[in-house]
């Protein structure tokens, strides 16, 4: 029984589509990344759909940042 709704409902019997990955995490996750830009490097923060939404120079403070407004900051590497 318990198997049985695992296989339905946790485990998608198709793969995932770029387009269902973004819609997944999207009112929950931002994104932050390395970046270079000229000689000088900062965090970049993206939404779940990659849209660029901000920028630091320092990764604690990119994260400060997302949670203030509710969301769960994940580093992209």
């Amino acid at each position: 029984m318990q198997e049985e709704f695992l296989r339905r409902h946790i485990c998608p019997t198709k793969a995932m589509s770029a387009q269902d990955l973004a819609i997944w995490g999207l009112e929950d996750v931002a994104y932050v990344k390395l970046i270079q830009i000229n000689d000088e490097f900062g965090w970049s923060i993206h939404g779940a759909d990659g849209v660029n939404i901000g920028l630091s120079h320092d990764r604690d403070q990119a994260f400060a940042a997302i949670r203030q407004y509710d969301l769960e900051p994940v580093s992209v590497h």
